[in-house]
């Protein structure tokens, strides 16, 4: 089914007519938002608060005045917040500017020191007793500082004086907080607020369900958004919240049905039809989504979002020509060239292409699209065995992905074995594992790579090591199951660790095959055939084909076992374990 990612609550917020524009400090100064901890180790500074000039009434061009100023920057440009406090407090006490308070309370905010903050916020105060942002700080360092009635208070002064901005001021403050996770405090502050005043009470409420959404508790966000809407039915944000959580409860249905109602009374808000395309897509109602974003495009002509998504409806019609087209268009603006190319490549990789697909993921040189571009153009390559060039590739993605290195020793173990060097794909892995000796993926490839050189130790040793931290990898037992069978005597061990897999995984085919391959070697024909018929059914297998070839034959249904493998050898000619199965038994 074809997948479009949800809007997030932020992106849906922000979208169209009813986005919210948080308020700034100046882009020259430390936003409140940009508060961290300072660092363990500050750059040493002689200037020490004992050799501050004493105070005295000073004029702005005073020497001392100068000496502060710049001893205050010198120790900012340091991150040496808490001597840059003392300074512009200094400079507060000396000259009557409210910047200095400003820049004192910013530095206070860094070292997360609640006394500091206070005393520069009330200095600040004192001055600029109307600053929103001073009463922005004011709240924060008490959320901060998880002093519930101080909190109430500052919010309560925010809500009484700058009413026109309260919104965006709770906005702000709640996604500072959510970094630091206060998630659960602020909710309680603001459920405390609401009970003590009567007006604003719809934003409230509606930044309440942003936080339960924040903490996984979307009942709680429901119920929110219904006090929201109860008092404000036709405010944009929190209708397009209740559709995104009746989105995230798979209630499609109800989903459509508000999304539906919103359009009709916000026809101009784009995030609306968004959702309701989005919605629809999961529905598989394919062309409706489509009109939809028909309709978006006529009323946003340039946006992009929706030429792509409407172009991948098309590639989920197989509508290949109609998305091609989308796609070269879209391709031809930089925002959008690198995304359209990654696409069109995979319409050329899809009609076998392999030249043009490639050539097209080069083009594809910036943006998220990037390494999956690098890696499917490997992919092609690999088919046509051109590993010189799939080496010089893997080299540039792993200087430009570092982060991804695990991902490509995988890739570079699986060329390897494509090129029948496992034992370079041995010792590629084992090199790595001595840097991440945990990791399973690491540990479950080497586990292959080690059974196909007969290095059946080293295969148990770091299966065992999987299931040790994950007792329940279906993946592992499996794989540790079925090789035990090689072994007569390990059979009943075998048998432990298979009936741990088909358990977990039931239907997977490759456990079913090794579930009905143990019950041959238990001599349960039956049982055997029932479990091997069934994996081939899911899974056109020609190891499971050559298993269950090998039952029959058992069993005395010879002409049986020959069908079957002259069917499975059609489909697959080159397949070892079927030729083996004809080595062993036909010839």
């Amino acid at each position: 089914m074809l997948k479009l990612p949800l809007l997030s609550v932020i992106s849906v917020i922000l979208l169209g007519s009813c986005a919210v524009e948080t308020e700034k400090l100046s882009p020259t100064e430390i936003s409140v938002s940009e508060t961290v901890s300072p660092p363990e180790t500050q750059v040493e500074s002689k200037l020490t608060k004992s050799e501050l000039p004493p105070i005295e009434a000073k004029t702005a061009i005073d020497p001392d005045v100068m000496y502060l100023l710049l001893a205050a920057e010198l120790a900012t440009q340091r991150q040496q917040y808490g001597l840059a406090y003392e300074a512009y407090m200094e400079l507060t006490k000396r000259v009557k500017d409210p910047k200095f308070a400003e820049q004192a309370a910013k530095m206070a905010l860094q070292i997360k020191d609640s006394r500091k903050t206070n005393e520069a916020v009330s200095a600040w105060m004192n001055q600029e007793p109307k600053n929103v942002t001073a009463k922005k700080v004011a709240a924060l360092n008490a959320l901060r500082g998880n002093d519930k009635k101080a909190a109430v208070k500052e919010l309560n002064a925010l809500l009484t004086t700058e009413p026109e901005n309260f919104e965006n001021a709770l906005l702000e403050l709640s996604s500072i907080l959510q970094k630091e996770g206060k998630e659960k405090f602020v909710y309680d502050t603001l459920e405390t607020l609401s009970a003590k005043t009567t007006s604003n009470k719809p934003v409230i409420y509606f930044v309440q369900s942003l936080l339960s959404m924040q903490m996984k508790n979307n009942a709680q966000a429901e119920k929110k958004i219904e006090q929201t809407l109860a008092l404000q039915p036709d405010w944009e944000h929190p209708l397009v919240i209740q559709s995104q959580l009746a989105i995230m409860a798979n209630d499609l249905p109800r989903a459509k049905t508000l999304l539906n109602a919103a359009i009709l009374k916000h026809p101009n808000n784009p995030a609306f039809k968004k959702l309701l395309a989005q919605t629809l897509i999961k529905t598989t109602e394919y062309e409706a989504a489509a009109e939809l974003y028909q309709t978006l495009i006529t009323q946003i002509p340039k946006d992009g979002e929706s030429y792509i998504a409407l172009a991948l409806i098309n590639l989920q019609l197989n509508r290949d020509a109609n998305a091609e087209t989308i796609l070269k268009t879209l391709s031809e603006q930089a925002e959008w060239a690198s995304q359209a190319n990654f696409y069109l490549g995979k319409i050329e990789e899809k009609r076998n292409n392999t030249a043009a697909a490639v050539a097209l993921f080069d083009k594809v040189t910036e943006g998220g699209f990037e390494l999956d571009a690098g890696v499917s153009a490997i992919n092609l390559l690999a088919k046509e065995r051109k590993y010189n060039e799939i080496d010089q590739r893997l080299e540039k993605l792993v200087k430009k992905f570092p982060a991804q290195k695990l991902r490509f020793v995988l890739m570079q173990a699986s060329l390897y074995n494509q090129q029948n060097q496992a034992e370079k794909a041995f010792s590629l892995l084992s090199e790595t594992l001595l840097q991440l000796p945990e990791e399973k993926d690491l540990l479950y490839t080497r586990a292959l790579v080690a059974e196909h050189l007969g290095k059946l130790d080293v295969l148990e040793s770091d299966l065992k090591k999987i299931l040790a931290k994950d007792v329940n990898n279906a993946e592992s037992l499996n794989a540790l199951g079925y090789t035990l069978l090689n072994d007569a005597k390990r059979y009943h061990e075998a048998e432990k660790y298979l009936q741990r897999a088909i358990k977990l995984q039931p239907n997977e085919p490759a456990i079913m095959d090794s579930f009905g391959w143990l019950q041959f070697k238990l001599g349960n024909y039956l049982q055997a055939v029932k479990y091997l018929q069934s994996a081939y059914e899911k899974q056109n297998s020609g190891e499971i084909a050559a298993h269950l070839c090998e039952v029959l034959w058992a069993m005395n249904k010879k002409e049986d076992a020959q069908k079957l493998f002259d069917e499975a050898l059609k489909v697959a000619p080159e397949d070892a374990d079927l030729l083996n199965f004809k080595k062993q038994f036909l010839e």
